[in-house]
């Protein structure tokens, strides 16, 4: 053991690169030469200053799961030789360790491009590379993007093919800048855009995300931004570490993020975008300060066994993660299973990893990859003892576990792509000639080969990449240890995670109870409402509005109910259908008018019954006789009745039927009583010129079917170009009122205004006529009757305007009760008091009485009138009236007594005048 240790102190010691041919990791003889670019050492020893002499430096950290890589290139070499794809032609490869470095891999590219058959390392310069022949036709690697972008940037002289198992930046998509490179994994627009849905699936929104400071993080960290506003996710703090190892800040900004980590208690998802050595200085130190967190791995370190084996890893939380899709692993586990009888000369990195096996054989299994670890911070060993190397045979499944099985595949696709390329370019050609063919000319093949394996068919796309697709992985403890178990498939064309079974499903999507919000969840009901400028993710939550929805947790805005016939109350999830409603017959207003017009028709009814029974006496005769008073109360019953189509449903013939029928009833029945105050105008004037002019006016019938007429005409033209219909009126928030859309106003207005008119027409002739006898004189009361239509319907039209509901029928209802008994009672509740209460005055001789009393007064005012008159004419002194102008005066008055008994009572005027001299005579 002493020796061994010895030995590889003098490796570490000792400077590797001596020669170019010392540069050279592992090669391999072969007609055709494959150039690899592995990162088999983490870094190069620095010695922390800026280096002066321009010398390859020293590599450090053997790297296992790299070293795996490099066997899985040899293997798929060994593969292909030994199969019938290149009958006699054999491929030889020569492999570089770039020590995750530019420069390291820049120097390795110059050793691919140093031309074929020349004694010394040469690079010509041309303006033409097209018969230029280099030592490799093809590259497979590297692994980080920043490496691959700038490797191929200097193949792009030649265009020489090159092949990359793990560089995902999706700049290197662009052919323009890079125009022969290729890779078997998709691009990490793909791998972002499933994060961002498997974050947003998840419930998340508020995440944070480390990046590294190379082209490689920088351009994850975009395409991932982008990715996460277009699903509604806000990034919480980006933290980026320095990408190389050397970097001797690199402890102090991991302990910086970690810092972030913990002061964004918020924020429990992160995404990582790192290389292996980050993730695990990342690990230990937030171990140590107890961070849980689910972590999103990249397919850089998704699946890498460096870092499942941490002590206590499974403490950092939970890790989701993106793997390559992986294929047959067993071709290269038995090459793995016989790996101590490869042989290891011209293969540095096996002689290492022997040396470094045997220094920890004492080592237990769980302490064998730590063991290896610190064994390792020395140069590459070059040389190791057989024997020795031998004995690592007893850990051969060490390997094993610490395979990558998503890389390996990837690196066998390189090379089965490859292999088929040049299958079918030598199929004209003879390839044992190393000068067969260009590599260009094997790029042109390259970009349009297809082949198979496993089953699947390979190919690349228009940008040169190979979209696999992804697996999604899941750490899981597994009888103490960290297992990598594979959860899922996630689809690239058709953006959708692929579980296998419900078990799995139910396991996956668990971590959803996981909350990584910046503000609580908006309930469905609410909306968001940011609070925060700069994040849309922060907000608070206020309720939907009235007419407004949302039936999802976390809506941006709420959803407008958009058909008018439903609506939302406040913090509503859906819209609910208005409520239909109209001034129904239950209602307990709709009772209540109803009851008053039944009641105004059991009057019309009882006035109707005793006017028949006192159809002969002076009162009823005094109303115009039977005839009229009929007229009169059936336009009094069809005004009460009117008011039932007001109430239930509207339908289109009640909304028509209504209107028109209380405002021709109506009218009828304010014709009938203008006439009544014309005549008792006529009866009561003792004005010989007015009497005359009244006699020529008073035409019953023709008025009463005129006025009523014009009435008949105005609803038939409403009924013809405007007629009412049912409306839906949707303007009140919760409910729809259905009710009757009057077609048009004007003509409603000039429908009630007519009425109005003719009801002015009548209370100024019943004005005039006021003073005549009160117990047979309707004049008063008809004037009082118009004063309460005026009222009740002045009153009306402000109401009618500013009211709206389902009462508002109600409105007009009321307004007609008002007018309608106002008139019945002041136009036949007197009479009915004469005829119940006051039968003495109800005969015909209390009335000729009556009109002998007024006549007489109203003579005597006459006879006053004319002696006063004719004495001021003539000049002549006064003389008293009683004894010169009484017998003329008493004819007159006899003339009129008869004229107003005829005109009330409809009598013969002869016989009442005969009757009334009789009655002269004995009082005097």
């Amino acid at each position: 053991m002493a020796l061994l240790i010895i030995l590889i102190t003098y490796f570490t010691t000792t400077q590797s690169c001596q020669t170019p041919d010392d540069f050279v990791a592992a090669t391999s003889p072969g007609h055709i030469m494959i150039g690899g670019l592995f990162a088999i050492h983490e870094k190069v020893l620095s010695l922390g200053v800026c280096p002066r002499r321009p010398e390859i430096q020293q590599c450090v950290g053997f790297e296992i799961s790299n070293f795996l890589q490099t066997l899985a290139m040899i293997h798929s070499i060994e593969m292909i030789n030994n199969s019938t794809l290149l009958s006699g032609v054999k491929l030889g490869y020569e492999i570089y360790d770039t020590c995750t470095d530019i420069t390291l891999a820049m120097a390795a590219t110059l050793r691919f491009l140093s031309k074929l058959n020349c004694s010394t390392e040469i690079m010509e310069f041309k303006c033409d590379y097209s018969h230029y022949m280099p030592k490799v036709k093809a590259v497979v690697g590297a692994g980080y993007s920043e490496i691959t972008m700038a490797v191929s940037r200097m193949l792009n002289l030649l265009l020489m093919p090159q092949v990359s198992y793990e560089s995902t930046a999706e700049i290197l998509s662009d052919k323009i800048r890079f125009p022969s490179f290729l890779r078997t994994v998709p691009s990490d627009f793909y791998q972002t855009k499933a994060m961002a849905h498997l974050i947003q699936k998840s419930g998340w929104n508020w995440i944070g995300i480390i990046a590294t400071d190379d082209d490689y993080g920088r351009l994850a960290l975009n395409t991932f931004a982008i990715q996460t506003t277009a699903n509604n996710v806000c990034i919480a703090f980006k933290e980026v570490l320095p990408a190389f190892l050397s970097d001797n800040t690199i402890e102090v900004r991991i302990n910086q993020t970690l810092e972030k980590i913990i002061a964004e208690a918020q924020v429990n998802v992160i995404v990582v975008f790192l290389r292996q050595f980050h993730v695990f200085s990342l690990f230990s130190k937030a171990i140590e300060r107890n961070i849980n967190k689910i972590w999103i791995a990249s397919d850089n370190w998704s699946t890498a066994t460096k870092i499942t084996t941490i002590p206590n890893v499974k403490r950092i939380g939970k890790v989701v993660g993106f793997t390559f899709k992986r294929g047959n692993m067993s071709s290269f586990h038995s090459f793995l299973q016989n790996l101590h009888m490869f042989p290891g000369d011209n293969n540095k990195p096996l002689n290492e990893y022997a040396a470094l096996l045997s220094a920890c054989a004492y080592a237990k299994d769980s302490d064998l990859s730590q063991c290896i670890s610190n064994h390792s911070q020395g140069t590459l060993a070059d040389k190791a003892d057989k024997d020795i190397k031998r004995n690592f045979s007893l850990r051969n499944d060490f390997l094993w576990d610490y395979t990558e099985p998503g890389l390996v595949h990837s690196i066998q696709l390189a090379m089965f792509a490859l292999g088929y390329a040049i299958r079918d370019l030598c199929q004209a050609r003879d390839c044992q000639n190393p000068s067969a063919f260009q590599p260009w000319e094997l790029l042109d093949v390259l970009k349009n080969v297809t082949f198979t394996d496993g089953g699947n068919s390979f190919h690349f796309d228009a940008h040169g990449d190979m979209n696999t697709g992804y697996d999604v992985v899941l750490w899981k403890e597994i009888n103490g240890h960290m297992t990598v178990t594979k959860m899922a498939q996630y689809d690239l064309k058709n953006d959708v995670f692929i579980i296998p079974d419900q078990e799995t499903k139910n396991e996956f999507w668990n971590l959803k109870q996981i909350q990584s919000k910046c503000s609580k969840e908006c309930s469905p009901g609410q909306m968001k409402k940011t609070i925060r400028s700069q994040h849309i993710c922060c907000y608070e939550c206020v309720n939907c509005p009235e007419n407004h929805y949302s039936n999802q947790t976390d809506m941006d805005y709420c959803l407008l109910c958009h058909n008018e016939t439903h609506w939302a109350p406040v913090r509503s999830t859906m819209c609910f259908e208005k409520e239909v409603e109209y001034l129904n017959w239950d209602d307990s207003l709709a009772i209540l008018l109803l009851a008053l017009s039944l009641l105004g028709i059991v009057f019309v009814l009882a006035i109707g019954i005793i006017f028949t029974r006192n159809l002969s006496t002076p009162v009823v005769k005094s109303s115009g006789g039977l005839t009229v008073c009929y007229v009169i109360l059936l336009c009094h019953f069809l005004n009460f009745a009117s008011t039932a189509f007001f109430v239930g449903e509207p339908q289109d013939f009640t909304c028509k039927t209504r209107q028109t029928l209380f405002g021709v009833s109506f009218t009828l029945c304010i014709s009938c009583i203008l006439m009544k105050s014309l005549k008792i105008l006529l009866a009561f004037s003792f004005d010989p010129k007015l009497q005359n002019f009244l006699k020529c006016l008073y035409k019953p019938i023709p008025i009463i079917f005129t006025c009523t007429g014009i009435q008949v005409v105005i609803c038939t033209l409403w009924l013809i170009f405007a007629a009412p219909a049912v409306e839906e009126n949707v303007s009140l928030p919760r409910v729809i009122i259905l009710e009757c859309e009057e077609g048009s106003i004007l003509a409603f207005g000039t429908m009630l205004g007519y009425i109005a008119i003719l009801a002015f027409i009548c209370f100024i002739f019943a004005f005039k006529g006021r003073k005549l006898p009160e117990n047979y004189n309707e004049a008063k009361f008809i004037t009082f009757g118009m004063l309460i239509y005026f009222i009740a319907w002045i009153t009306f039209i402000p109401i009618y305007a500013t009211t709206f509901g389902k009462y508002l029928p109600a409105v007009e209802i009321i307004v007609i009760l008002i007018s309608n008994y106002g008139i019945l009672c002041c136009t036949f509740f007197p009479k009915c008091y004469v005829i119940l209460c006051k039968q003495e005055t109800n005969t015909k001789s209390a009335f000729l009485k009556m009109i002998y009393s007024y006549s007489t007064h109203s003579a005597d005012s006459l006879t006053m009138s004319h002696v006063s008159l004719a004495s001021t004419s003539s000049g002549i002194t006064r003389t008293n009236p009683c004894s010169a102008g009484k017998p003329a005066a008493w004819q007159n008055s006899m003339e009129l007594q008869a004229q107003s008994f005829a005109y009330i009572c409809n009598e013969n005027t002869t016989g009442v005048s005969k009757t009334l001299h009789r009655k002269r005579i004995s009082s005097i």
